[in-house]
């Protein structure tokens, strides 16, 4: 089986690359292709790669191509992990946000917003290639903002992509073991969008357990959600929300402590990942010290991961027991097995809702558990909306449906209307004056008049 890679030069293409030489089961991945327009990037990524795979025998044959088409090529399933003007184009985001007092996190707000504006033109382009050169591929998309990538893709190739995050497995693994469960054996009742989701019940054995985590507070308050909410917040809602929600129901401590810290998240992460290129990259290295550097530049990267959220909840470090996340890479793999193997399995996924959330039209991209089999994921029927949840899943959902109509028509109003839309931004005004620095940091917006 053929798998490709899309950003194969990115950072965390190892851990998809990790979890594959772990795969020695009828039908794995033999030949993995990386595609990136960075030449130097693949380099550096085939050096990795190649020291995690010294001594397993039947590790997948690497090879990396800047040839899009040449990566498609035979390819049965396709994994999308670009990022549209790099980590300095993230770090931009951030940037030019806060100077208007919100947040630019890199999915949520005004910088998910620049994010998905510049991204959307980019893999609509990569799925009509897609369409044309590998039809019977399936693509498994990471690339962020996950559930609009994933929704404008499916534009093109319909039910065979398929959006994936880490986020809603590694809450509900903690909240299983918290219960003293086992995570494989635990229904999870999750729903909403991308980053935007909420465990509204865990049930083993056909009995939700969830009302006794809520009933506990200090439970509540030993794990990572539970601390960043509070155990006061977690009993309003009745549910535990997905951590990017901190950035909804805590706005204001947010964009505060964000405003205060050295640097952006993004710029920190850019800075970091530049220096592990540059150190893999020197020739003469001895044998294994790519992956050495890239596996010290992980662990603070995972160490460091939502600090300014830790830094208004006044939660302090990441324990030991948060640092593990929810695996999309296992995810991944997961959603393969189960496709090409028809190995049936239940997925947390991001797919077109049907009739699964009567709020939202049949084409929506949304995040709930999902059957998977030779035919692709197929949503779970999931109980009705809150009220609560409604409003912001609707207006969220507005704001990228703008999004996809200002990438597809060139509407600079539309792309106005999505800020301004969205619930952590404020003011048409500033949605104005957002766009406008945007569009005169990124090239990549110009087609918007």
């Amino acid at each position: 089986m053929r798998l490709t890679i899309l950003g194969g030069g990115g950072f965390r293409v190892p851990l998809v690359h990790g979890a594959l030489l772990g795969d020695h089961a009828e039908g794995r991945v033999t030949r993995v292709t990386l595609y990136d327009e960075d030449a130097g990037r693949l380099t550096v990524m085939a050096r990795v790669l190649a020291d995690q795979a010294a001594g397993v025998p039947d590790a997948p044959t690497v090879v990396t191509t800047t040839d899009l088409d040449e990566a498609l090529r035979g390819a049965d399933f396709v994994f999308s992990a670009i990022r549209v003007g790099g980590l300095e184009g993230r770090a931009a985001d951030e940037r030019i946000a806060l100077a208007e007092g919100v947040l630019g996190q890199e999915t949520v707000g005004a910088g998910g917003i620049a994010y998905g504006l510049r991204t959307v033109p980019v893999v609509r382009e990569i799925a009509r290639r897609i369409a044309r050169v590998a039809p019977e591929a399936w693509v498994i998309n990471f690339t962020n903002p996950a559930g609009v990538v994933t929704e404008a893709m499916a534009e093109e190739l319909g039910h065979r992509v398929i959006g994936i995050c880490d986020s809603p497995v590694g809450l509900g693994r903690r909240i299983a073991r918290l219960l003293g469960a086992r995570p494989e054996e635990a229904w999870i009742d999750y729903v909403g969008l991308n980053h935007l989701g909420w465990v509204r019940g865990l049930r083993v054995g056909g009995r939700d357990e969830l009302p006794r985590l809520l009933a506990d507070e200090a439970a509540l308050e030993s794990f990572e959600e539970g601390r960043l909410f509070g155990a006061a917040w977690l009993r309003s809602l009745g549910a535990i929300p997905n951590e990017y929600l901190h950035y909804y129901y805590f706005n204001r401590d947010t964009v505060r402590a964000y405003q205060e810290v050295e640097q952006t998240r993004g710029a920190f992460l850019r800075d970091r990942q530049r220096g592990f290129y540059a150190e893999a990259a020197r020739p003469g290295r001895p044998a294994g010290a790519a992956l050495a550097a890239w596996d010290r530049t992980r662990a603070e990267r995972e160490a460091t991961y939502m600090a300014e959220n830790r830094e208004a909840a006044g939660v302090g470090d990441r324990d030991e027991s948060d640092l593990e996340s929810g695996g999309y890479e296992k995810v991944a793999l997961a959603l393969m097995r189960a496709i090409a193997r028809d190995e049936r399995a239940t997925l947390i996924l991001n797919v077109r809702n049907g009739s699964t959330l009567s709020v939202l039209d049949a084409e929506a991209v949304i995040e709930v558990p999902c059957l998977v089999d030779a035919n692709g994921a197929h949503p779970v029927g999931v109980a009705p909306l809150p009220l609560h949840a409604v409003g912001l899943v609707t207006s969220v959902k507005a704001v990228e449906r703008e999004v996809l109509a200002a990438a597809a028509s060139g509407s600079r109003a539309s792309a106005v209307k999505a800020f301004a839309l969205h619930p952590l931004v404020d003011s048409v005004g500033v949605a104005r004056r957002l766009l406008d620095g945007y569009a005169a940091e990124h090239p990549g917006l110009s087609y918007l008049r």
